[in-house]
């Protein structure tokens, strides 16, 4: 499906859900899909990204991206996140679906809303005390999504954000990104019965997307401060924190 998308350096994939909704289309193989592109390697991604959600300071938590809910799930199940709030948002109401069932029993802590992580007009200024994206800044436009998780936040308030990176050795990041060219089209065309559109937009993000010093500098140019980055599984990805700056006195 050859739609228009934005063209910007900011939007790695040139996505745009507004005219390819393959999130809806792939939602029931989501899940799938992740373990055959990643081998299986985003669930060490996904426990280790809840693990430090859950140890920042927070009572609500904003949680942008939310696909079929695995993340928040993750969140929900440490014990001190006890007597915290979780909004889990995304754009795609089908990914919402499935996250919705998974997270049926939770409803007490958790309240799922539609948005769009470039644009969250009925989230207040300065209302969260924390904001989480996780392996959706390469599919939308970063410089409006990190914008609008500034405003979002309260003074003081955290983004962790995990996403697609770049290997430290550059040979092996040749060969991993060489892997993920010849791989990725015939796994996706497998397992969505040639839908070329949902391994497409993946692969160009990860292919252009910034490496992890890079996207660092974008956060802090955002206006966050105390930036630092970890990498995992040698670079293929890194989780991202930073700190809104206080209130001024």
């Amino acid at each position: 499906m050859d739609a228009p998308v934005r063209s910007s350096t900011d939007n790695a994939a040139e996505f745009a859900a507004q005219h390819d909704d393959v999130f809806g289309r792939i939602a029931s193989r989501y899940d799938m899909l992740c373990d055959l592109f990643s081998l299986g390697i985003h669930r060490l991604w996904k426990r280790r990204v809840a693990r430090r959600i859950a140890d920042e300071p927070w009572t609500t938590l904003l949680d942008g991206a939310t696909g079929t809910g695995h993340i928040v799930e993750r969140i929900l199940a440490h014990a001190s996140t006890q007597g915290r709030r979780i909004v889990a948002s995304d754009i795609s109401p089908k990914m919402l679906a499935i996250a919705e069932r998974r997270l049926a029993g939770q409803r007490e802590r958790v309240e799922l809303r539609l948005l769009d992580a470039e644009n969250m007009p009925t989230i207040a200024d300065a209302s969260v005390d924390a904001y989480s994206i996780s392996l959706g800044l390469k599919i939308c436009d970063r410089h409006r999504a990190l914008n609008e998780a500034f405003r979002v936040l309260r003074p003081g308030g955290r983004l962790i954000a995990l996403e697609a990176s770049t290997i430290a050795w550059a040979p092996l990041h040749r060969a991993y990104l060489a892997y993920m060219s010849l791989c990725m089209p015939m796994l996706g065309w497998l397992a969505t019965g040639g839908d070329a559109s949902a391994y497409r937009y993946l692969l160009q993000g990860v292919r252009e997307f910034p490496s992890a010093e890079a996207l660092a500098r974008e956060i802090a140019g955002h206006g966050f401060t105390d930036v630092r980055f970890e990498r995992l599984s040698l670079g293929i990805v890194a989780i991202h924190v930073g700190r809104k700056p206080p209130a001024t006195q």
